[in-house]
């Protein structure tokens, strides 16, 4: 039963040695000229205004959480609107339920105001 195993085994140790020597390769390899334009902190074209670690306003994350739901949102409909024929009546009731779960979290997140920017 092992011995099945083993070209997976061999896989993984030819993968991992040769991950391993191309990141040593380019650092013993690379070029390192280090200056002051090089190791500046970037931030769009302009110098950086505040600590790089400073906080975010949570209502940043909670976009990007609806931009990612949405998201998702619409590569469940193409398939569904594609296959809406052969599922039927339960496939339309379930895109329903779907649909109607999302838009409770839209308008929760609209009544709380986190969409807005003061």
């Amino acid at each position: 039963m092992l011995e099945n195993y083993l070209p997976i085994l061999i896989f993984v140790l030819v993968a991992g040695g040769l991950g391993v020597l191309l990141i040593v390769l380019g650092f013993v390899l690379g070029p390192r000229r280090p200056n002051a334009e090089k190791t500046s902190p970037y931030e769009c074209g302009f110098e950086a205004f505040e600590d790089t670690r400073m906080k975010f306003d949570v209502r940043y994350y909670l976009v990007a959480i609806l931009f990612i739901i949405f998201d998702l949102e619409i590569a469940f409909l193409f398939p569904w609107a594609v296959s809406l024929e052969s599922t039927g009546g339960f496939g339309l009731l379930s895109m329903a339920v779907f649909l109607g779960v999302l838009v409770a979290g839209f308008v929760y997140e609209w009544k709380k105001g986190a969409l807005e920017w003061d």
